[in-house]
């Protein structure tokens, strides 16, 4: 069976979560015109967590003839402040229970490590993250929803990057945290390019655990080599001269991930972060995803 494809509204993020310019269901409303079977959501996007709230955005979600299968959310599990990493859990807890009320069972509730504060070390933060992490699972399992731990490179709204960016870190926090039921990964070859690292070789080794998918793509800027845009740390950051268009033809090897997937049974979503330079070039990518999904999956025909 082919693989179900929503799509993310990357290009909006700040327009509806930063500046309120625009309103989720403004979103919503205009992606009626993309060949998507869902629609990602950003804990960002909501104005309210009120139950009623939350059922009017899940109304337009399905009255527009998607589904939502995954809720990012961008909980700070390595802040040094104690207090605050309580907040995160106990704010990233009410977001499952958002998932489980917009998606049903199954759906995946994305979750981070934090952000990677100077002062934190590498096993401090391991310990904070993968405590705060099965505090979380509780009420995952309660719900029946998915943690989706991403190889994340940085929040829109933080100051430092991903606590867990580099490939060894997220392997790491993933072995931490046992659970194959009700937490995976929420895999992203896009951000292990940002961190300096082979999205095909990190996906060879989270393969059985990954539970969803985000499907972008960067190109360099004509010139530009990986090799000039490395940093000392061994990441890329998000350089002017790595540019995020549209899916398939970046620098993604996206035959063999596909490969790869279909090779372990994956049965997620694949979800499209796109649209940066408009609409069109959103509508673009689905129609790559769709030609990939029916190359390696079917057509369920």
């Amino acid at each position: 069976m082919p693989v179900r494809i929503s799509a993310f509204p990357k290009c909006y993020l700040d327009t509806i979560a930063g500046t309120r310019e625009m309103s989720v269901f403004d979103w919503i409303e205009m992606a009626k015109q993309l060949d998507a079977d869902g629609l990602e959501m950003y804990d960002g996007f909501f104005t309210s967590v009120e139950p009623a709230y939350l059922d009017s955005v899940g109304d337009a979600i399905h009255g527009a003839g998607f589904e939502m299968p995954m809720l990012c959310c961008s909980p700070d599990f390595t802040n040094p402040d104690a207090d605050a990493r309580k907040r995160a859990v106990e704010r990233e807890i009410s977001m499952i229970g958002a998932t489980r009320r917009l998606g049903g069972p199954r759906a995946v509730c994305r979750v981070l490590s934090g952000q990677r504060y100077p002062e934190v070390e590498r096993r401090q933060g391991i310990e904070w993250c993968a405590a705060c992490i099965e505090e979380c699972l509780q009420a995952a399992r309660e719900h029946d929803i998915v943690l989706g731990l991403e190889n994340h490179y940085k929040d829109g709204f933080w100051k430092y990057p991903e606590f867990a960016q580099k490939k060894d870190v997220f392997l790491e926090l993933l072995a931490a945290i046992p659970d194959r039921r009700h937490f995976g990964v929420q895999y992203d070859p896009s951000n292990a390019i940002v961190a300096g690292d082979d999205p095909v070789e990190l996906l060879r080794e989270v393969a059985p655990r990954v539970v969803s998918m985000h499907a972008s793509d960067r190109y360099l800027a004509e010139g530009a080599s990986l090799d000039d845009l490395r940093q000392s740390d061994g990441t890329l950051g998000y350089s002017p001269n790595l540019l995020h268009g549209v899916t398939g033809k970046g620098l993604n090897d996206y035959p063999t991930i596909f490969r790869i997937l279909a090779d372990h049974g994956y049965s997620g979503w694949i979800s499209i972060e796109d649209g940066m330079n408009g609409m069109d070039e959103m509508a673009e990518s689905l129609a790559f995803l769709r030609k990939m999904s029916q190359t390696y999956f079917g057509s369920g025909n």
